[in-house]
């Protein structure tokens, strides 16, 4: 059976070209337009990894949306990678960098994303 992978992002373009890249690799992809959507979505169908926004409804929604799934007991488990452009947008000088508290992902990825960058990623941070 091939892994699931959830996208978590309001740009419905991006999403979908990431969608056509992943499958073409053979994962099933299913995508999320928002955050509250998203998690629902992660809690109904256990992805085996979810590529999420940051800056959709809100600017900082992304990063809500990764410590609420890292809090709840059915997609605490579930690895998450930012692929997000908040730090260009915002005019940001410094990185995002993975912890447990604050931003509770297995990686952070600049947008636009390299196709190979993102096939790496997500190969090396997908649950087995």
């Amino acid at each position: 059976m091939a892994q699931k992978i959830l996208i978590i992002d309001d740009d419905a373009d991006f999403a979908d070209a990431m969608k056509t890249l992943l499958e073409v690799k053979g994962y099933t992809v299913n995508t999320a337009l928002n955050g509250e959507e998203g998690v629902k979505k992660a809690k109904a169908d256990a992805p085996d990894l979810i590529l999420l926004d940051v800056m959709m409804t809100h600017k900082t929604e992304g990063f809500d949306v990764s410590r609420s799934l890292h809090d709840d007991e059915k997609t605490k488990t579930i690895p998450v990678v930012l692929v997000t452009g908040i730090r260009k947008d915002m005019n940001l000088g410094f990185k995002f960098e993975p912890d447990n508290d604050w931003l509770p992902v297995k990686a952070v990825l600049e947008k636009p994303v390299k196709p190979e960058v993102l096939i790496k990623t997500v190969q090396e941070n997908i649950r087995k």
